[in-house]
C-alpha cells in the first residue's frame, strides 16, 4: 500500500535524528575511554553528532540505510514507491557530501562511523585511534 505524503512526513518525523541507539554506543565508548566532546554543534554544518573541538574533529554517526552505506546489506532501498525512495537517499547522500566539503573547507577534519561499524569493537577501537592521534 502507497502511503500520501502526509502519512510519510508523520512516519520520517518518528526516526529520531539524535540519541540513537548506534549514536549512544559511540558516545558511552569514547567517553569510557576519556574523550570528552560536545554533542549536536548547530554552529557547524550537519550539526555533527559529536564535535571534538580542540582537534577540529566532527564525527557523524551514519545510519546504514539512511544514508546509504555502500555494500552494506541494510542499505538495500525499498522495493515500493522507489520514486520516493530513490529522491529521499540520493538527497541525504548528496546533502552528506556537502556538509562533508563545507566542514572541511573550514579546516574540520571529518570522521564517520557506520551504524554497523558501532557494534565491532575493532572498528570503534580504530575511530578511538583516530581520534587521539589527531593533534590538539
Amino acid at each position: 500500500m502507497n502511503e500520501t505524503p502526509e502519512q510519510r512526513s508523520r512516519t520520517m518525523r518518528a526516526v529520531p535524528s539524535r540519541d540513537t541507539a548506534p549514536e549512544m554506543a559511540v558516545r558511552r565508548f569514547l567517553h569510557a575511554a576519556g574523550l570528552r566532546y560536545r554533542l549536536h554543534d548547530r554552529r557547524l554544518p550537519g550539526k555533527p553528532d559529536l564535535v571534538f573541538p580542540s582537534r577540529r574533529i566532527a564525527l557523524f554517526v551514519h545510519g546504514c540505510f539512511w544514508h546509504q552505506h555502500p555494500g552494506c546489506p541494510r542499505s538495500v532501498r525499498p522495493a515500493s514507491n522507489t520514486d520516493y525512495w530513490t529522491s529521499k537517499l540520493d538527497g541525504n547522500i548528496a546533502r552528506d557530501a556537502c556538509r562533508r566539503e563545507e566542514l572541511e573547507a573550514e579546516g574540520w577534519c571529518v570522521l564517520i562511523i557506520w551504524e554497523c561499524q558501532t557494534r565491532d569493537p575493532s572498528a570503534l577501537a580504530s575511530l578511538l585511534a583516530q581520534v587521539r592521534d589527531r593533534p590538539t
